[in-house]
C-alpha cells in the first residue's frame, strides 16, 4: 500500500464549519498539540553482503616418528653378543632400524611373558609435497585448488539478493541484517 501523506493549511481549518461535535473536540485537540513530544533517538540500519570464496590448494602432511618397545618377565634377553642387552640398532635417513633381539625363557618351566612392538618411522622426505600425490607420510591431508566456474553473487538496489553456485571448493554466502535501535 502506498504511502499517503494529507496535510492541512490554515486556510483548509477556516473552511471547515464548526458544528457542536467538533465543538467538544476543540479543546482537547489544543491540549494534544501542547503536550510536548517525546525525545527518543531511533535508528534503522539495513545491511547487505555477499561473500564469494574459492579456495587453493591446500597439503597438510604429519610425519609419523619411530616406536620401539620391549616387556618381558622371567625372560632372558640377549643381542646376540652379549647376554641380558638390547641392542640400539641403527637409523637411517630417519628411520629406526632395531637390532635383533632373542629372547629365551629364564627358568624352564615357570611362567614368562615377551613382547616387542615396533612402529617404523616415514621417511624423511626429499622434497615438498606436491598437491594430489601421494607422499611418503603416514597421515596426508590434500585438497585441490576450487575452481570458480559459474560461482557469482549480487545485490541489487532493491536488496534482493541471487546467489550462484560455482565448482568444487568454493562457497557464496549471502546475508541481509536489518536492526532497529531505540535509546
Amino acid at each position: 500500500m502506498p504511502n499517503v501523506i494529507v496535510t492541512f493549511s490554515a486556510y483548509t481549518y477556516s473552511r471547515i464549519p464548526l458544528d457542536g461535535k467538533m465543538k467538544k473536540f476543540l479543546p482537547f485537540i489544543m491540549i494534544m498539540m501542547a503536550v510536548p513530544a517525546a525525545k527518543a533517538d531511533l535508528t534503522h540500519r539495513l545491511s547487505s553482503s555477499v561473500q564469494l570464496q574459492v579456495n587453493s590448494a591446500a597439503t597438510q602432511a604429519t610425519r609419523l616418528g619411530n616406536s620401539y618397545a620391549i616387556s618381558g618377565n622371567n625372560v632372558n634377553t640377549t643381542d646376540g653378543t652379549t647376554a641380558g642387552t638390547i641392542s640400539t640398532g641403527a637409523v637411517t635417513s630417519g628411520i629406526y632400524s632395531p637390532g635383533a633381539i632373542v629372547a629365551t625363557q629364564k627358568t624352564a618351566g615357570e611362567a614368562f611373558s615377551f613382547s616387542a612392538s615396533f612402529t617404523q618411522a616415514d621417511v624423511i622426505p626429499t622434497s615438498a609435497a606436491t598437491t594430489g600425490e601421494i607422499q611418503n607420510f603416514g597421515n596426508m591431508t590434500s585438497n585441490a585448488a576450487g575452481t570458480a566456474g559459474n560461482l557469482a553473487g549480487t545485490i541489487d538496489s532493491l536488496g534482493k539478493m541471487s546467489l550462484t553456485a560455482g565448482g568444487a571448493g568454493t562457497s557464496a554466502i549471502g546475508q541481509f541484517s536489518s536492526d532497529i535501535i531505540i535509546k
